[in-house]
C-alpha cells in the first residue's frame, strides 16, 4: 500500500483528483478481474445499440422511400363494385393528374408447363403510369411495362415460377383465359418477402379480366385506384376535404404520409420489442455486475481497512471504488456500442423478409450515445448495492480478522437504490413502449421474473439444507452442501441462466402452440381443403365432381354478402356525426358474409337466448344469431335490432341468440347466422369443405377443378400450415437471435461468477486434499455442483416459461394452452451441459495450485 497511499488528503475533503488517482492505482492488480465485470454488460449494450441503430436507419429509409411504399400520391380502395355517383368522385380526383385502376382478388391458376395449380392474388391492372414512384421489379426488366401494352401477358411471382418449374415464355391459365408469362415478379411497391409468401401475386392486364369469368356475383373483389395528383396538390389536405364522402361511400384511402406513418409505427413496435429483449440481457449482465462487485469488495476488505486506519473516510473509500465501477461501466458500454454498431450490419439481412424497403447501414451516433449512457447508469445502479457497504467497514478489521467488518444497522440508502433501479427500468420501458400501462406491465413482468427465480433458488437452498441427505455418498454430500455454503453461486446462476432459458423456452412453446392450432386441420376426419366462390348454378356439379374424385363432402354452406345499415336505429352517418357513440364506424363500412341454416354446428355453443332455425313470421324482424364477442364490440345484445342491406334490399332483424365459436376448428364459422326461409333467393355463392389423403390426391383434384370450373378457388390447408410454419420459423429465428444475447450474457455471468469465486474453490480444494480427498473426488464434487446448478437454473427457467406461455396463450392469443413439452428437454439438457462444461473449464486450474501457496497466502 506504500506506493498508493501518498499525499493523503484531509479526512473531510473529498479531493476528487486524489480519489480518481487512488481508484486507478488500486485497479492495477485487479484489471483482469474487472474485465469480467466489463464483459457482463457488453452484450446487453451491443443488443440495444444494434437494434436502435437499425431502427434509426429504418426510419430514415422509410422517410426517403415513402413514395415507393404505395407507388402513388393517393390510393383509394373499395371492396364493392363502384356505383355511378362514386365513379364521378373518383374521376374528379384525377383531373390534372393520372390514375391507374386495379382489380384484386384471389383465384386458382394453373401452370401449363407442370400442370400444377396454386391459389394466388390476381391483380388486374389497367393501363396507366402505375407505379408513379418506385418500380415493379421484374426479370426481364422491360416486362413490367410490356405486359400491359397488348396481348394476353402476365407477370408471375418468381417463387411460384421456381416452385412449378416454369419460366418467362411459358403459359399460365387464369380462369377461362391463358396468358403468356412475360416476366418474373421480384418486387412490388410496398410488398415484403413475407407478404409475397402469404399471397404471391400474378399481374394481368385489366382489359382481359371479364374474359376470365372470375368476377361474378358474390365474388370477393377489391378495387384499387392509384393517383398521380396534379402539381401543388397536397394529398393529405385533399383526403381531409373528401374524408366525409369517402366514408359515406365506404372507401378506404392511403397517402404517402399515412403509409409512412403506419409503416414506421409497425416497425417501431418491432424495434421496441426487440430493444426490450436486449434490455433484459443488460439487466442480466447487471446482476453479474452486482455479484462481481460484491466478491471484489469482500477481497478488498483489508485494503479498505488500511485506508480507514490512515484517515480515509467511509465516503472517500466508497467514492474510490465507485469511480472504478463507473470507469469499467464506461469501458464496457463503449465496447458494447462498437460491437452493436458492427452487429447492425447483419440486421438488414436478418429482417429482410419482413421489410418493405431496403435498409441502408449507417452509424447512428444517437443510438451509440444512448447505449453508452444507459450502460453506465445501469452498471452504477446495480453496483451501488454492494458498494454501499464500504461506508460501514470498520478500521478494526486490520487488527482483528474475525470482527464483523460491516455494521448490522439497516442502511436506508439501499432502499433508495432499489427505488432508483425500479424507476430506471420503468422509465426505459416507458420511452420504448410509449404508454404508462405497458411500461408498468413490462416493469412488473421483469420484477416478477427476477423475484420468482430468486425465490425458487432460495427455496432450493433451504430444502437442501433442511433435508440434507446424510446417507448419500461423500461426493454427493459435498456437492449439495456447496449449494448453500458461504460464497455459493445458487442465487446468481438461477437468476441469470434461468431468465435466458425462460426466454428461449417460451419462444419454443408458443411456436408449437400456435402451430398446433392450425395443425388440427391435418388431424383425422377434419377438412383440409376448402372450395369457395361456387355459384348457385355450379353447386350440384362441383359436389358431383368431388364425389367422383372419391372425396367426401364434409360441408356445403351458402354465403350471402351484405352490409349493416342500422344498429338500434343508428346509422353510419349518426355515428360519424356523434363521436361520443361507442359503436365503431367500421361496422357500417365492412362487408359481412353470413349464412343461413336451421341448427348450430359442432364448433358453436349457445351462450344466451334461443336459436330459431326457421322463420315463422316473415312480416316481423328476422331473428338472428350473433357471435358473443362481436356483439360486445357492436355494443348490442339480446333484443337489439339490426338492419342489413342485402344487395339493395333492407332486411330488419332482431338479436335473439348469442353464440360462442371455436375459431380454431376447421369449419365455416360466421359472425352472423340467419335462419332458413329468408336468404334463399338472395345472390350468393357456396363453400364446400372436403378432405384429401395425400398431396398427390390434392394436386390432382385441384387440376381437375380448375379445368372444369376455373372460377372456383381451392384453399389447401396443408399448404397454409406449411406457409404459417415458415412465417413462424422466420419470426422465431429473429426472437431467438435476440434471446441469444440474454443467454450469452447469462453464460458470461456464469464465467465471471466462477472466476470470482475461484480462490474460494482453491481453499476448499486444499482443505479437502489435506483431509485426504483424491483428485478424482474433488473433480466429481465440482462437476456435480455445476450439474445441480445448471439443472436448477434451466429447470427454473422452464417453469417460468410455462407460466409465461400460459399467459400469452390465454390472454394475448386467446387459444387453448396445450403445451408441447418435447422441445423443452433439449433446452434443459443443453443449458445444463453448457453450465457443467464452462464450470469445469474455469475450474481446471484449481487442482494445480500447491496447498502451501494457499496456506502462505492465508498466513500473510
Amino acid at each position: 500500500m506504500s506506493d498508493t497511499i501518498i499525499h493523503l488528503p484531509e479526512k473531510r475533503s473529498l479531493n476528487i483528483r486524489w480519489l480518481l488517482k487512488m481508484g486507478w492505482r488500486d485497479s492495477r492488480r485487479n484489471r483482469g478481474r474487472l474485465a469480467l465485470f466489463i464483459s457482463s454488460i457488453v452484450l446487453g449494450i451491443a443488443a440495444l445499440v444494434a437494434i436502435n441503430s437499425f431502427a434509426d436507419n429504418l426510419r430514415a429509409d422509410i422517410d426517403s422511400q415513402a413514395k415507393s411504399l404505395i407507388g402513388a400520391d393517393l390510393v383509394v380502395a373499395s371492396n364493392k363494385e363502384i356505383e355511378e355517383n362514386q365513379q364521378q368522385l373518383l374521376d374528379s380526383i384525377a383531373i390534372g393528374g393520372d390514375r391507374s385502376d386495379e382489380v384484386r382478388f384471389v383465384s386458382m391458376v394453373q401452370f401449363k408447363a407442370s400442370g400444377g395449380t396454386r391459389l394466388v392474388q390476381v391483380r388486374a391492372l389497367e393501363r396507366g403510369g402505375f407505379p408513379y414512384y418506385g418500380a415493379i421489379e421484374t426479370e426481364p426488366k422491360v416486362a413490367s411495362r410490356t405486359f400491359r401494352e397488348g396481348g394476353r401477358k402476365a407477370l408471375v411471382d418468381q417463387t411460384l415460377l421456381l416452385q412449378y418449374n416454369s419460366k418467362p415464355g411459358d403459359s399460365i391459365q387464369v380462369g377461362n383465359q391463358t396468358f403468356v408469362i412475360a416476366g418474373a415478379l421480384h418486387k412490388i411497391p410496398g410488398q415484403s418477402a413475407m407478404t409475397a409468401t402469404i399471397a404471391p401475386a400474378v399481374y394481368i392486364p385489366r382489359q382481359y379480366l371479364k374474359e376470365t369469368g372470375l368476377v361474378q356475383k358474390g365474388s370477393r373483389v377489391s378495387y384499387y385506384h392509384y393517383y398521380k395528383l396534379a402539381e401543388n396538390t397536397d394529398p393529405d389536405k385533399l383526403v381531409k376535404k373528401l374524408e366525409k364522402r369517402f366514408d359515406e361511400a365506404g372507401f378506404g384511402y392511403d397517402t404517402i404520409e399515412s403509409r409512412k406513418e403506419s409503416t414506421g409505427k409497425s416497425y417501431e413496435d418491432l424495434a421496441r420489442f426487440l430493444a426490450l429483449v436486449g434490455f433484459v440481457a443488460l439487466l442480466l449482465g447487471c446482476v453479474g455486475v452486482a455479484s462481481a462487485v460484491h466478491v471484489y469488495i469482500r477481497e478488498k476488505l483489508a485494503t479498505i481497512g488500511v485506508l480507514r486506519c490512515l484517515g480515509v473516510s467511509g465516503k472517500q473509500a466508497f467514492l474510490i471504488y465507485l469511480f472504478q465501477v463507473m470507469a469499467m461501466g464506461l469501458i464496457g458500454s463503449v465496447v458494447g456500442a462498437v460491437l452493436g454498431s458492427l452487429i447492425q450490419l447483419y440486421l438488414p439481412e436478418l429482417f429482410k423478409a419482413f421489410l418493405p424497403v431496403e435498409v441502408t447501414v449507417a452509424v447512428s451516433w444517437a443510438a451509440i450515445l444512448q447505449g453508452i449512457a444507459i450502460g453506465v447508469v445501469v452498471a452504477v445502479l446495480f453496483a451501488l448495492l454492494p458498494l454501499l457497504s464500504i461506508r460501514k467497514i470498520s478500521p478494526l478489521i486490520t487488527l482483528r480478522a474475525g470482527i464483523e467488518h460491516v455494521s448490522k444497522q439497516p442502511d436506508k440508502l439501499r432502499w433508495v437504490v432499489y427505488f432508483l433501479i425500479i424507476a430506471f427500468i420503468f422509465l426505459f420501458s416507458y420511452f420504448q413502449l410509449g404508454t404508462w400501462l405497458q411500461a408498468l406491465s413490462f416493469t412488473g413482468g421483469v420484477l416478477v421474473a427476477f423475484v420468482v427465480l430468486a425465490l425458487i433458488a432460495r427455496l432450493m437452498m433451504w430444502l437442501v439444507k433442511r433435508f440434507f441427505p446424510v446417507n448419500w455418498g461423500y461426493v454427493w454430500r459435498q456437492s449439495l452442501a456447496n449449494l448453500y455454503r458461504p460464497n455459493n453461486q445458487t442465487l446468481l446462476l438461477t437468476v441469470s441462466i434461468g431468465l435466458g432459458t425462460a426466454l428461449i423456452a417460451t419462444l419454443f412453446l408458443m411456436q408449437r402452440i400456435l402451430l398446433s392450432e392450425v395443425a388440427f386441420a391435418a388431424s383425422e376426419n377434419q377438412p383440409n381443403m376448402v372450395l369457395f366462390d361456387i355459384q348457385n348454378s355450379q353447386k350440384e356439379e362441383v359436389a358431383q365432381l368431388t364425389k367422383e374424385q372419391g372425396l367426401p363432402i364434409l360441408q356445403m354452406v351458402p354465403v350471402v354478402t351484405m352490409r349493416l345499415e342500422e344498429v338500434n336505429g343508428l346509422t353510419g352517418a349518426d355515428v360519424r356525426a356523434d363521436t361520443t357513440l361507442e359503436i365503431s364506424e367500421r361496422a357500417f363500412t365492412r362487408e359481412f358474409r353470413v349464412t343461413y341454416r336451421d341448427s348450430l354446428i359442432n364448433s358453436e355453443k349457445s351462450v344466451e337466448g334461443t336459436w330459431k332455425g326457421t322463420v315463422t313470421d316473415p312480416d316481423r324482424p328476422i331473428p338472428i344469431s350473433v357471435e358473443g364477442r362481436y356483439a360486445e364490440r357492436l355494443k348490442a345484445g339480446l333484443g337489439d335490432t339490426l338492419v342489413f342491406n342485402v344487395h339493395g334490399a333492407l332486411v330488419p332483424t332482431i338479436i335473439t341468440h348469442l353464440r360462442e365459436i371455436e375459431w380454431n376448428r376447421v369449419q365455416t364459422n360466421f359472425l352472423i347466422v340467419f335462419p332458413k326461409g329468408v336468404l334463399e333467393e338472395a345472390p350468393q355463392f357456396h363453400v364446400l369443405m372436403t378432405r384429401t389423403q395425400t398431396d398427390d390426391e390434392a394436386a390432382q383434384f385441384q387440376q381437375t377443378l380448375v379445368r372444369q370450373f376455373p372460377n372456383v378457388s381451392a384453399i389447401d390447408l396443408g399448404l397454409i400450415l406449411e406457409t404459417l410454419d415458415d412465417i413462424l420459423g422466420k419470426i422465431s429465428f429473429v426472437i431467438r437471435f435476440m434471446a441469444l444475447f440474454s443467454i450469452s450474457t447469462g453464460l458470461l455471468v456464469l464465467i465471471g461468477s466462477i472466476n470470482n469465486s475461484k480462490y474460494q474453490r482453491v481453499q476448499e480444494s486444499v482443505l479437502l486434499r489435506t483431509l485426504g480427498a483424491s483428485r478424482k473426488q474433488i473433480l466429481s464434487i465440482n462437476a456435480f455442483e455445476y450439474l445441480l446448478l445448471g439443472a436448477l437454473a434451466a429447470g427454473t427457467g422452464i417453469i417460468l416459461s410455462l407460466g409465461a406461455s400460459w399467459a400469452l396463450a390465454v390472454f394475448s392469443f386467446e387459444v387453448a394452452f396445450v403445451p408441447d413439452l418435447s422441445p423443452l428437454l433439449p433446452v434443459f439438457a443443453g443449458i445444463t451441459t453448457l453450465t457443467v462444461f464452462i464450470g469445469m473449464l474455469n475450474s481446471r486450474g484449481i487442482l494445480n495450485r500447491p496447498p502451501l501457496e494457499v496456506l502462505r497466502r492465508e498466513a500473510a
